[in-house]
């Protein structure tokens, strides 16, 4: 019997049109990074460039987009990239309270703060205000890096009970001021204090929708294991309402990492998953390069189907079996097969067109 993982009966809040927590699928974020350009009176917000790549993370299955606001002259030029965006679009507000006021009239989405580092709770309230007018959520993003200097400053506490109470505590506060559109994350860049945090908040917080994260994971190959080990771990247990995968990288390689984490916990499935052996002696085929453009015109697809690529027949069957289209390769042919029933040899030459040729009639 297949295990299937139970969610936290969270609360449902809504970015733009994109449903979060509630049962809503796990969403897929990213945010851009695209530098500043001169304006007329110093540097400001690129809208040409965040909307190109927008369009690009748009077209991999990005659900939810971040823009950070640097500066006040960016307002504006934010709510030019919020407007005419495909998704919708976070503002992430660092320090100047104001920018997030400002931001809550441009087209925004929702905002996403530090309470801790945009000064005095009066500040804060003032933001709380604006979001609450504007009908808009608040994800209350602390981070192991800029904690409160008291919370920061205790020796008694786990770096993951540090970030659980700061994340509490501005929780309560929001709620006192009657606002509850909110999400939460608390995110550091070592896995275990970043899934401890998140453990303690499900506990403490179980209606929150959180945003999980491991924040500064590094690049591609580190932080996407550091990613998979964190967040397969949280999705396993049923934590989680939306998500980003942090790589340094193009942002769009975040997208792909995120839903093969979703599909390997069977949290959500969206995107084609390839089975395929490591080979051994017994193979008779070079399926590495086979392998290889399978996975690249797979990632083309958006169906949630399960291929394999098997370079024997000692497990090519039994795998084809339980995949929804697969191949065993042999000497010179691979062996088609659909369902667990086998179909047809096809030369070794044809083998991947004839594969996608069957993978278009599902």
């Amino acid at each position: 019997m297949d295990f299937e993982t139970p969610r936290n009966a969270t609360r449902r809040v809504h970015v733009g049109k994109v449903a979060v927590g509630g049962g809503a699928p796990v969403s897929v974020q990213s945010m851009t990074n695209i530098p500043m350009i001169d304006g007329p009176d110093g540097p400001w917000l690129d809208v040409e460039g965040n909307l190109a790549q927008i369009e690009r993370l748009a077209k991999a299955g990005c659900e939810i987009v971040r823009v950070a606001i640097p500066n006040r002259a960016s307002i504006v030029r934010f709510g030019q990239v919020a407007e005419a965006s495909p998704l919708p679009v976070v503002a992430d507000v660092h320090f100047d309270y104001q920018i997030a006021v400002g931001a809550c009239h441009e087209h925004t989405a929702g905002l996403r703060i530090n309470p801790g580092n945009i000064g005095a709770m009066n500040k804060v309230d003032a933001v709380i205000e604006a979001a609450g007018e504007a009908g808009i959520p608040i994800r209350i993003g602390v981070n192991a890096g800029s904690l409160e200097d008291a919370l920061a400053a205790r020796s008694d506490l786990t770096q993951a009970e540090k970030l659980a109470l700061s994340a509490e505590g501005f929780v309560e506060h929001f709620r006192e001021r009657d606002f509850d559109d909110i999400v939460v994350s608390a995110k550091a860049h070592d896995v275990m204090t970043t899934v401890n945090a998140y453990r303690s908040l499900s506990q403490s917080l179980p209606e929150v929708p959180l945003h999980i994260g491991i924040t500064e994971a590094g690049g591609v190959r580190q932080g996407t294991i550091k990613s998979a080990a964190g967040l397969g771990m949280l999705l396993a247990e049923g934590i989680g309402d939306t998500m980003r995968v942090s790589l340094t990288a193009d942002p769009v390689e975040e997208i792909a990492v995120a839903f093969d984490i979703l599909s390997a916990v069977d949290v959500r499935r969206c995107k084609p998953e390839i089975v395929s052996c490591p080979t051994c002696s017994r193979c008779q085929v070079d399926l590495i390069p086979i392998a290889d453009e399978v996975t690249r015109r797979l990632a083309m697809i958006n169906k949630p189907l399960k291929v394999a690529v098997m370079g024997c027949v000692v497990n090519g069957p039994g795998e084809a079996r339980f995949a929804d289209v697969g191949v065993a390769c042999g000497r010179d042919e691979g062996l088609l097969f659909a369902k667990g029933e086998k179909l047809r040899r096809v030369p070794a030459d044809a083998i991947v067109d004839e594969l996608f040729a069957l993978i278009e009639t599902l």
